[in-house]
């Protein structure tokens, strides 16, 4: 739907016109899974897909919330009465940002919000940070808070820490809050530090495919939790402040002074490898070497396959499959157990690979796959 379109649906709903249109779009990590919370890098680009919020004030602290996605009415909610994990609802998350917004001292005094979003839910394409930046965004705006990108996208993770209880990073926000059309992020997540990377993948011939499996995965699910707190222990074995400070020259020694920790050796070891895989696809793409991160991609696939150990056979198949077809690279992305999986390729080669993943999928007996191209694209802006 155009913001035409949303800002008359949300007349209808609450009979007065409202006073702007955002939009926030859902993103594809590239390279940098598992990092964000580690300290490390990550590499993230916009896509096209997005939410859209049609917002206006209100003074009686009220906040009033109708999605276009969900059945159901308009839920009214009472600002005062925004509790952390009192919410187990699709509200939680816009909900949670009004309220990490006036628990940092901002006077919200409410608003009436219609939300409509493109971004595919449990696809691993930060349906949720779309959400929440979206809201932060508009709040931000309305009532004048002046708040930068990297702050915004701060209390929308704390929003989703805190208010809805899911342990993540920082990436999937700030891709959303700041990503530019035709470029990666490269996100030093310890600092907030970024650099637009240059990422025109249809001026060298090349085409990023999604392959969303249809997996849905959650989050605040218990095997996220694990896999950081189990980061977190590697660190505290180690005696740094994160898996960021361990050197990857250094990789083998630290391993080695892990002992028998199984599980955490290989959660360690696929941090620091996957910092230095997002610091080479940086260097690569800088040199003009496009065609050669594809390699790093699949590298980055068998390290969360074998070492993370959150993959799943979907999305081993996307990969194997679409290798086996010509693919330059291929790897899952997003948060793992299901989700989606990117595709590098040549243009010329993407139909044959979608057919060739499509009856992969069919024969394995499994819900067919959803394919489209990524292109980078805008961060969150105001549309009306």
């Amino acid at each position: 739907m155009g913001a035409q379109q949303v800002a008359e649906r949300f007349a209808e709903l609450y009979g007065a016109q409202p006073e702007g249109v955002w939009a926030a779009p859902g993103r594809v990590n590239l390279i940098g899974e598992h990092t964000d919370y580690n300290d490390g890098f990550v590499m993230p680009f916009a896509l096209p897909h997005q939410a859209l919020a049609v917002v206006s004030r209100r003074t009686d602290g009220v906040l009033r919330l109708h999605s276009a996605e969900v059945e159901g009415g308009i839920t009214e909610l009472r600002l005062d009465g925004l509790t952390p994990q009192g919410d187990e609802n699709w509200t939680a998350y816009p909900a949670g940002v009004v309220w990490a917004l006036r628990e940092a001292g901002h006077a919200i005094t409410g608003a009436d919000v219609h939300l409509s979003s493109t971004v595919p839910t449990g696809a691993g394409l930060s349906s949720s940070a779309a959400l929440e930046v979206v809201i932060a965004l508009a709040m931000n705006d309305l009532y004048g808070l002046g708040l930068p990108r990297w702050k915004l996208a701060r209390l929308c993770q704390r929003a989703e820490n805190v208010y809805v209880g899911a342990p993540t990073g920082i990436m999937d926000q700030t891709a959303s809050a700041c990503c530019e059309q035709g470029h990666a992020l490269f996100l030093d997540t310890r600092d907030l530090s970024q650099r637009q990377i240059p990422f025109d993948l249809a001026a060298e011939g090349l085409r990023l495919l999604v392959v969303d499996t249809q997996v849905k995965h959650a989050h605040s699910g218990g095997e996220y939790g694990k896999r950081r707190a189990g980061c977190e222990k590697g660190a505290a074995l180690l005696g740094v402040d994160a898996l960021r400070d361990v050197p990857y020259a250094g990789l083998d020694e630290a391993l080695a002074r892990l002992g028998d920790e199984e599980e955490v050796v290989r959660l360690v070891r696929h941090v620091v490898t996957e910092d230095h895989r997002v610091e080479r696809v940086v260097d690569l793409l800088r040199s003009g070497e496009t065609r050669a991160i594809g390699p790093v991609l699949t590298e980055g696939h068998a390290s969360l396959r074998d070492d993370f150990r959150i993959s799943c056979p979907e999305l081993d198949l996307v990969v194997d499959t679409a290798l086996a077809t010509g693919a330059l690279g291929a790897r899952m992305t997003g948060g793992g157990f299901g989700g989606s999986a990117i595709v590098l390729a040549e243009a010329t080669d993407v139909d044959t690979l979608t057919k060739a993943v499509e009856e992969a999928f069919a024969t394995s007996g499994f819900t067919a796959p959803r394919v489209f191209e990524a292109t980078p694209s805008p961060g969150a802006h105001r549309l009306h």
